[in-house]
């Protein structure tokens, strides 16, 4: 059965952490709608990738998701500074009620916002290792860790990793 899998992005995201797992995510028969604060506008990708918002933040209820994907860049960074918190409420939805959530590089950086980490399992982007142990994730370095719902990845370097873990997760 096809699952839907809401995206939420700004601008400055790691284009082949968005692309890549898309890509795998429709390939594997399931659907992608991308979340930002503004429907029917454009975001922008790090290198150039531009990408529509389907939906925005305001409209986007979880429960009608199956499941969330957070690209790394600096665009988790910019989504946290969102003065409502509401892409970390977003997030919550998945984490507290066991829906697959995946983040990689420095995705998880939202997921410290659901409050819901302390003794989760998770690896990221080096730099963001410690803001996840101070949220009181258990913190490892490996390629894709899967803890429950929680799948994370840490860098394009692993996307081969976190893409199947994806696609277990929703064909599950």
């Amino acid at each position: 059965m096809a699952k839907k899998v809401a995206i939420i992005l700004t601008n400055e995201f790691e284009d082949i952490e968005l692309t890549s797992p898309k890509e795998a995510i429709e390939e594997a028969g399931h659907e992608t709608v991308v979340i930002g604060d503004q429907a029917n506008s454009e975001v922008v990708g790090k290198h150039g990738t531009k990408v529509a918002v389907d939906v925005s933040i305001a409209d986007a209820k979880p429960e009608d998701f199956d499941g969330l994907l957070i690209p790394g860049g600096f665009s988790p960074d910019h989504l946290r500074g969102d003065a409502e918190g509401r892409y970390g409420t977003f997030a919550k939805y998945f984490t507290k009620n066991d829906v697959p959530a995946f983040a990689i590089c420095h995705g998880p950086q939202i997921l410290i916002d659901t409050d819901d980490l302390n003794g989760r399992t998770l690896t990221a982007v080096l730099n963001v290792r410690k803001d996840l142990a101070n949220a009181g994730a258990q913190v490892v370095d490996e390629s894709v860790v899967v803890d429950k719902n929680i799948v994370t990845s840490r860098t394009p370097d692993d996307l081969d990793d976190f893409n199947r873990e994806i696609v277990n997760q929703l064909n599950d």
